[in-house]
């Protein structure tokens, strides 16, 4: 009976050695996902109303005013466009002044989707 007994504690013992044998290393598979498009911020803003553009104002939505005119010493006439690229992305608000002193706003338009701000003699639109 020892020798059951210890044959029975050395098979015990092995199958307790066995698993503190460490494991081998579990393969790992790290799936890359393309990389998303790259925004571009560029657009347009072209005056299809029938009066001139005295000053441009846009500026990133979550600023508190307009900033500079954009045109500075420059207009828009009607028939024309101005091309621009935004510092940031996200959504931008934009602002005309017709020589008549008029005014029109469009507010929250997402640079990334919109390449395109038409000034209109109903107002602004983003395309």
């Amino acid at each position: 009976m020892i020798r059951r007994g210890a044959v029975g504690l050395l098979a015990g013992a092995a199958l307790m050695l066995g698993a503190c044998t460490p494991q081998q290393p579990q393969q790992v598979v790290v799936v890359q996902r393309p990389l998303a498009q790259a925004c571009d911020t560029s657009f347009v803003v072209a005056n299809n109303s029938g009066a001139t553009v005295e000053r441009l104002y846009f500026s990133h939505s979550s600023q508190g005013g307009w900033g500079a005119d954009q045109l500075g010493q420059s207009v828009l006439p009607p028939g024309r466009q101005v091309s621009y690229r935004a510092a940031n992305t996200g959504n931008y608000d934009f602002r005309v002044v017709w020589a008549n002193g008029r005014t029109a706003e469009i507010r929250g338009v997402n640079v990334c989707r919109a390449s395109r701000i038409t000034v209109t003699n109903g107002g602004l639109q983003a395309s």
